[in-house]
């Protein structure tokens, strides 16, 4: 099972590659609606807007997959409610959009969990799309990105480099998956 924590750009197309994968049981928590400036980037439809991202994610997965096993949460998350809400995962997707809220659930996860984490950092603008790659820091702890793009810095969020990112998380986390197979 596979906890994703945001369903925007990133979160809404790594549920989208995980159950294309053949993962068939996931976690999913956003407390946010899609909105139609989201649909750029974001694996939502413009009948969808207004909708809140879990339910229209719900409606998206069930269309790839009507057996998919989803546990949903319309919530945001802290430190106190991650370890509550994503206990059963076997891996955790950090999808926020925030600096702040990226170190928060890294360092829950890490601090207060077992299982590993796939977190990203940089990806922001419309370049070298190897410049995004995935990085394991530590036996729990996979980055991807380029760790340097900041949507802060004036560089907006493109499709593209989103979409890279979210596929490089979803192999991450595939590899996790196997590798916990393998040695338990």
């Amino acid at each position: 099972m596979v906890a994703i924590a945001g369903l925007g750009g990133l979160g809404s197309m790594v549920a989208v590659a995980l159950v294309r994968t053949g993962v068939g049981r996931l976690i999913i928590a956003d407390f946010d609606g899609v909105e139609e400036a989201n649909l750029n980037r974001q694996h939502y439809f413009l009948d969808q807007v207004g909708k809140s991202k879990v339910e229209a994610t719900i409606e998206n997965l069930r269309r790839i997959d009507p057996e998919v096993v989803i546990e949903s949460h319309l919530r945001r998350l802290d430190r106190q409610s991650i370890p509550l809400v994503f206990a059963e995962a076997h891996v955790i997707a950090e999808c926020f959009d925030k600096a702040d809220q990226k170190q928060m659930i890294v360092e829950t996860v890490l601090s207060q969990m077992r299982q590993p984490i796939v977190s990203v950092s940089g990806l922001a603008g419309c370049g070298d799309s190897n410049a995004i790659r995935t990085r394991r820091v530590s036996k729990r702890f996979v980055l991807v990105g380029d760790c340097a793009s900041d949507v802060e810095a004036g560089l907006p969020l493109t499709a593209g480099r989103v979409w890279i990112a979210a596929a490089h998380q979803a192999n991450a986390i595939v590899e996790l998956l196997v590798d916990e197979i393998l040695q338990p």
